[in-house]
């Protein structure tokens, strides 16, 4: 069940929302502990049990903001070192020529590892490299730097490569996490 946007007329008083961004609260009675919050264009849905009181959707709503306004800033610490990083790969194996506009971490990617976009010099990596080695990152991000360079797979793009002396490792890292993806799950101790 959906409740009417903030401020409706329908129930007691909503909270009120930033200047700059509209929150929503959605009521749900399958809803019974648990609150969560997510960006949706230029609004703020927050998801709250049907039975909260209008004391308790004012403060989980402010909660909720909190919580993403701080995911964001760490999200944008993050990419502020990925873009450092981008930085010391193309200046140390590409001579500094390899200058992307952006580069960030995104969570939209889960059949590749990571993009890159010449014409507008952005670069975005999977958070599924988030933990795994610094080398394998390394690897990843430098890879797509080399394709500010040179699109495609094509010789000179691995020529670029060759510079950087973890790449097979690297590759043989990245194809053994794809075909452990692959394999059947069996539970421990599951009957036979």
């Amino acid at each position: 069940m959906t409740a009417d946007p903030l401020n409706s007329s329908a129930g007691p008083p909503r909270y009120s929302p930033p200047a700059d961004r509209a929150v929503e609260v959605r009521r749900s009675t399958r809803r019974r502990r648990t609150v969560s919050a997510y960006r949706e264009g230029d609004r703020t849905v927050v998801l709250i049990p049907a039975r909260m009181s209008a004391d308790e959707e004012r403060r989980w709503v402010t909660v909720m903001l909190e919580k993403l306004a701080a995911q964001e800033d760490r999200r944008m610490l993050d990419d502020a070192a990925l873009g450092r990083r981008a930085t010391e790969l193309s200046a140390r194996y590409l001579r500094g020529r390899a200058r992307p506009d952006s580069v960030r971490w995104v969570t939209n990617q889960n059949s590749r590892w990571g993009s890159c976009t010449p014409a507008m010099g952005s670069i975005r990596l999977s958070h599924r490299l988030q933990g795994m080695p610094e080398y394998v990152i390394d690897y990843v991000l430098l890879h797509e730097l080399a394709h500010l360079l040179v699109p495609g797979h094509g010789e000179g793009f691995w020529r670029l490569l060759d510079a950087y002396p973890r790449t097979e490792r690297a590759r043989g890292f990245l194809e053994g996490v794809v075909a452990a993806e692959r394999l059947p799950y069996i539970p421990c101790g599951s009957p036979d």
